[in-house]
């Protein structure tokens, strides 16, 4: 009987020490860097068809920012603005490309609005019963979204009903604050809000797998600019498989590439 209580108090601390297993680190190098307007709230960021693609946000205590989606230009940082919202309405958030067609999502409005992804000229809007909408990605066949909660929403592109939603956790937790995402090589890789790290997610449990500590990156920010937010921004090129990180009100843009 005494064996099997000492069994089981092993048992016991070895879940314990197992759940709070810290998540691994993903160890990546700096390849090289670019300009990045200072005046832009980061909410999205992405490759489309060689071009890099920004969306940005227009925080009340920032006037002059701009709820606005445009090509960056990497020599200068300068966006060349193809979509600008009106700020007393809409609160730009995440984009994707899919089917042609771009979708960006609105913070409060619960709505994302499409437009035509050659001449943006603008389709329609879907409406969403998520509370807020924050970020996008794709897989290739489905809209993945967040909204600033643990859930991420796969929406059909036809008509932005919902096909299911996952629970991302982090060693056994629900991870909250999930934004702007990105899709690699069967991965879901997401900013978490008001964190300087990128998740690694399993999208087929949702489990985070990895994550990059990207701190150095925001430190580098305040050296020039101090009113840099955090890290939020994920771009990868499958063209050249090179993924760019930047963050809010951020000088540069990082190319980086991971280890694992």
């Amino acid at each position: 009987m005494i064996l099997i209580t000492l069994a089981s108090c092993q048992n016991d601390n070895s879940n314990k020490e197992q759940s709070f297993k810290e998540t691994s680190l993903i160890s990546y190098s700096i390849k090289s860097n670019f300009k990045h307007s200072t005046n832009a709230f980061t909410e999205g960021l992405l490759f489309y068809k060689g071009d890099l693609y920004e969306s940005t946000g227009s925080p009340e205590e920032f006037p002059s920012s701009e709820s606005m989606v445009g090509i960056i230009d990497l020599k200068t940082g300068a966006i060349n603005q193809k979509i600008k919202l009106d700020k007393s309405i809409y609160f730009g958030e995440g984009i994707v490309f899919l089917k042609n067609k771009l979708f960006q999502l609105t913070y409060k409005n619960q709505t994302c609005l499409l437009y035509d992804a050659h001449s943006f000229k603008k389709l329609g809007e879907y409406k969403f019963s998520n509370k807020e909408g924050w970020g996008l990605t794709t897989d290739s066949t489905y809209i993945i979204m967040s909204d600033g909660t643990d859930q991420l929403t796969y929406l059909n592109p036809d008509n932005f009903q919902v096909v299911k939603k996952i629970a991302v956790s982090e060693n056994g937790y629900a991870l909250q604050n999930l934004n702007e995402l990105e899709y690699i090589k069967g991965f879901i890789y997401a900013n978490v809000w008001t964190k300087n790290e990128i998740v690694k997610i399993d999208p087929i449990n949702g489990k985070v797998i990895g994550k990059l500590d990207l701190t150095r990156l925001k430190d580098d920010a305040l050296l020039t600019n101090n009113l840099a937010q955090e890290t939020n921004g994920i771009a990868y090129n499958p063209a050249s498989n090179s993924i760019l990180i930047t963050g809010k009100f951020w000088p540069k843009i990082y190319e980086i590439e991971m280890m694992d």
